[in-house]
């Protein structure tokens, strides 16, 4: 698959991995004492990681153990503590902890909204998401101190969740204007994002940083700055 400039005229964000990171500045020093490196790009490098080993398990969006392992092995965690320190990051990794804003998908957003493309995000999340994405200032509904967007879904406030594909009817509603298969979905999960979004009739685009899904079956893209020529 490929992405064609000027094949799209809008685009719809996951939150998680794609906007926001859970807060590598509470996990660092959380997982140091098991040996987890301080270094927060290692953190974030550790999330992608995790999230490839999810899909590759084909867990659902209630099972993060996977999730979990994998993100304390690639910080550094010895094989021996891994296990402990795995769950104490599950206790510790709640909703509201997924409020690190990635800078440069800010700087993408704006360079979007520059150029007028319309934009929402929908997102499984725990009814906190429009919250922190508007206190982190990266984006909210309407005009405001971030990024303009048409709609702010979360999955606890609809009542329905990705992968299943009626949580983007919520968003759509306020594209109606746009063909979807011209709508562009934005995630870091095969299993939520890329499935939910195709079932919808959008047309997936998963963000992979560090070539952890080759050979997946959908567009990919390095970070969100890899849009703007779609729409320049």
């Amino acid at each position: 698959m490929t992405l064609q400039p000027g094949a799209f005229d809008a685009v719809l964000f996951d939150a998680g991995g794609v906007l926001v990171l859970p807060d590598p500045t509470v996990l660092a020093p959380l997982l140091q004492p098991f040996g987890g490196s301080p270094d927060l790009a290692l953190h974030r490098r550790a999330h992608y990681a995790a999230m490839a080993a999810k899909s590759r398990a084909g867990d659902d969006e209630s099972s993060w153990d996977t999730y979990n392992l994998e993100y304390v092995a690639t910080v550094g965690v010895a094989a021996n503590e891994r296990d402990r320190a795995a769950r104490l990051l599950g206790k510790t990794r709640t909703a509201d902890l997924w409020r690190w804003a990635i800078p440069e998908s800010v700087d993408a957003l704006r360079a979007l909204e520059s150029l007028s493309v319309p934009m929402s995000v929908v997102s499984n999340a725990a009814g906190q998401i429009e919250w922190v994405l508007n206190w982190a200032g990266i984006c909210q509904r309407g005009q405001g101190r971030g990024v303009a967007m048409r709609a702010v879904i979360d999955s606890d406030v609809v009542g329905v969740a990705k992968p299943d594909p009626r949580i983007f009817e919520f968003a759509l509603a306020l594209h109606k204007e746009t063909p979807r298969e011209r709508i562009l979905y934005v995630g870091d999960s095969v299993m939520m994002d890329v499935a939910g979004s195709r079932a919808a009739g959008l047309h997936p685009v998963l963000i992979d940083p560090y070539d952890d899904h080759e050979g997946a079956d959908s567009d990919r893209i390095h970070a969100l700055s890899d849009l703007l020529t779609l729409f320049a």
